[in-house]
């Protein structure tokens, strides 16, 4: 099984995604139990955000996780931008704790940039992860200059990770997000790793090789297409759904690997990019 690595704390490479989820009543009791049924295939990362359903998802979040020991889960969430400064980080992040019912974050992310200078947001970051709210701190939907920009704060380089869209069929951060992060050693996270269930129009799932790939390995098309995504060194992917068995499967593709030719095939199908390209941000 592939891994992760966060500042010392190691992790298996697909965790649980949680965008949309909350949203409806009728599902809360099928999308909690497709959360434990993650955690106990061995899923340790459960990412959320304060923006998830305007906290909807936390709180789902935190009545999914009490049956489990804490110090067993990574947990993320994130901060948005208006409330990334100095007079409001505190108090929106001990919003979060509440509703995931939880003492600390593993992983507090800046959720996107906004319009509060970046120093005074990761000073903010540092100075809570000083007191022990958070472990780690990182940043999301950041491209490659605002990496470059981050990293030449005088504690950029203490950023924990960066978590951007990134599928088969996106692959804009290959060109020079990734190579950047697998340089400085920061972990990068996946979200939408399968396309949402293929729905952004990148026809992942009716594409012959993935297909064929697929078919050779006895699994299913999305389990392929997170191998793929794991494939890379310090990637780990954060599938979402609300079915224990695709959750199950999610977690299982975590045991895949897929061959040198078989990634070359993709390749051919889903070419990599030569140039930049803007970030990819749903």
């Amino acid at each position: 099984m592939r891994e992760v690595t966060f500042g010392g704390t190691t992790v298996s490479a697909i965790g649980i995604g949680t965008w949309h989820m909350g949203d409806r009543t009728d599902r809360r009791d099928a999308e909690i139990a497709a959360i434990q049924a993650g955690i106990h295939a061995g899923a340790r990362v459960v990412d959320t955000a304060e923006m998830y359903g305007s906290g909807r998802s936390e709180n789902l979040v935190g009545e999914a996780l009490t049956p489990f020991k804490r110090e067993d889960l990574f947990l993320i969430s994130k901060v948005l931008p208006e409330n990334a400064s100095r007079d409001r980080m505190q108090t929106s992040l001990e919003a979060s704790l509440k509703r995931l019912r939880t003492d600390y974050l593993d992983l507090y992310l800046y959720h996107w940039r906004g319009n509060v200078p970046l120093a005074e947001t990761i000073t903010e970051l540092q100075r809570l992860q000083k007191t022990g709210l958070i472990h780690r701190w990182g940043v999301s939907n950041f491209d490659g200059d605002d990496l470059q920009e981050l990293w030449g704060l005088p504690e950029g380089p203490k950023v924990a990770a960066n978590e951007d869209l990134y599928h088969l069929g996106s692959r804009g951060v290959e060109y020079a997000v990734l190579p950047w992060q697998q340089a400085h050693q920061v972990p990068f996270i996946a979200y939408s790793p399968i396309a949402q269930g293929d729905t952004h129009g990148h026809q992942l799932a009716s594409n012959p090789v993935v297909k064929e790939v697929a078919a050779a390995h006895q699994v299913g098309i999305y389990e392929i297409l997170l191998a793929w995504v794991i494939s890379h060194d310090q990637v780990l992917a954060i599938p979402k759904t609300s079915s224990v068995d695709h959750m199950r499967a999610n977690i299982a593709a975590g045991q895949l690997t897929l061959s040198a030719a078989e990634l070359t095939a993709l390749d051919r199908q889903f070419p990599k990019p030569t140039t930049a390209t803007p970030l990819d941000i749903l």
